[in-house]
């Protein structure tokens, strides 16, 4: 393959690449204003719950404690959707290096086979016209 053909074949590989990442960066970011406004309500409402316990009923009571703790476990969840959607991201990079690398090296053998056949029909030019000069 040519380098023309390499960086071609490359660069189309790559053209959805940045689409991709800003998609993944704007839900990671989307995910973490989610969670952080949880955090937020939250934190409202446990110190609601801590000023006005001691006035509360016991049903009244475990009924804020599974309010709050169902919204940490949304927040949670939004936590643990981000870090999966890191490491796809991550993964995504990664597999664009990972072949990049190969292709480069796959081009660089090209090369070297390349230098090697022409320095090999070099010295067979040389010795062949060496020889017609020795003989002629």
């Amino acid at each position: 393959m040519t380098t023309a053909l390499y960086l071609e074949h490359y660069l189309d590989s790559l053209e959805h690449l940045p689409i991709e990442l800003q998609r993944n960066f704007t839900l990671m970011r989307d995910l973490d204003a989610r969670a952080q406004g949880l955090m937020k309500n939250i934190d409202k409402l446990a110190d609601d719950f801590l000023r006005n316990v001691k006035n509360m009923g016991p049903e009244k009571r475990k009924d804020q404690m599974d309010n709050i703790q169902k919204l940490f476990n949304k927040a949670k969840e939004y936590g643990d959707d981000k870090v999966q959607l890191a490491i796809q991201t991550y993964e995504l990079v990664d597999k664009h290096i990972r072949r990049l690398d190969s292709d480069l090296a796959r081009f660089e053998s090209e090369i070297q086979d390349k230098t090697n056949s022409r320095t090999q029909e070099d010295s067979a030019s040389t010795k062949r016209s060496h020889f017609y000069k020795v003989f002629y």
